[in-house]
Formats: C-alpha cells, structure tokens, sequence
C-alpha cells in the first residue's frame, strides 16, 4: 500500500492509520495489529512500520504497554496541543532524517560495489 509517492513510507501508514483511528475504524482502547502486520499489510519493512507508530505516540494518539502491545489513545482524556508546540514536528523530522541516512548508507554501498574493479576487466 505504500506508493511511491516520494513522501516516506512510514508517513503514509502513519496517515492511513491517523485516518482510521480519527474516522473510528480503530476505537479508543482498540488494540494496533502487529508490526509484522502491519509490515504485511503495507508491504512495508518493520523498520518501516515502526517509524509510524513512532509517529503516532509523538501526536499521542496511540500508546505502548510493554508486553501487551500498542493501544489507541482516548484523545478526548487529553488536551489539544498548545499552539507553537513543535515536538511533534521535532520527531517526524528525526524520523525522516534517519529514514534519509538508512536510504543514503544503502546507495553509497551500492556505489562503492558498482565501481569497484572487477579482475579482468581493463580501467580504459
């Protein structure tokens, strides 16, 4: 499900799951599917899919129980967001910035193995 928008994968799920918790599909107290699920689901890797629901608690619609799993918020016991907090956008712009560095360490190795010498072969 996720596309290849160029909006990072793990903000699509976090807007598919913020729409479902909002529009009432996952209830207050409702419990998240697995991250291996939701990986399934999205066809996303669970790195992935961690950065969302990472996501979600910074907005603090959902929240973890250790051992139990990741439970939708009730987001009528909390107050709005006072105007000018910026945790929220400080931890999406963490999250994109290490989903960048993963993407960034993947192609500088494909680049150090596509131009490497191969035996064989003449440097003209």
């Amino acid at each position: 499900m996720v596309k290849n928008t160029g909006r990072p994968g793990y903000l699509q799920i976090a807007d598919d799951l913020r729409a479902q918790i909002r529009g009432g599909s996952l209830a207050p107290g409702a419990p998240l599917p697995s991250t291996v699920k939701l990986a399934e689901q999205y066809d996303a890797s669970l790195s992935v899919v961690k950065l969302a629901v990472g996501v979600l608690r910074t907005e603090g619609l959902v929240i973890g129980q250790q051992g139990k799993g990741v439970f939708v918020r009730d987001t009528t016991e909390q107050p709005p967001p006072a105007d000018g907090d910026t945790a929220g956008e400080v931890a999406e712009l963490r999250a994109a910035v290490q989903d960048l560095s993963l993407r960034l360490a993947k192609v500088e190795e494909q680049l150090a193995t596509s131009t490497t010498r191969r035996p064989g072969r003449s440097s003209r």
